[in-house]
């Protein structure tokens, strides 16, 4: 019997070339917010745009795996 009874064995995988956080890009504010789980509110927000300051983009791939 298959152990991953909630998925086809016949999916579809998400090509590596399509899996980025979007890092090398601009990074904002509510992109920080929304990778650390939080929701998006008047003080994430500020808080975002305080961490982005201080690390810049590389503050997103800190909360990323």
């Amino acid at each position: 019997m298959n152990d991953r009874s909630d998925s086809s064995p016949h999916e579809p995988v998400t090509p590596d070339a399509l899996l980025h956080t979007g890092a090398g890009g601009e990074v904002s504010a509510e992109d920080l917010v929304l990778a650390s789980g939080r929701d998006v509110t008047p003080q994430n927000l500020a808080w975002a745009e305080r961490k982005l300051a201080a690390e810049g983009p590389a503050a997103l791939d800190k909360l990323l795996p």
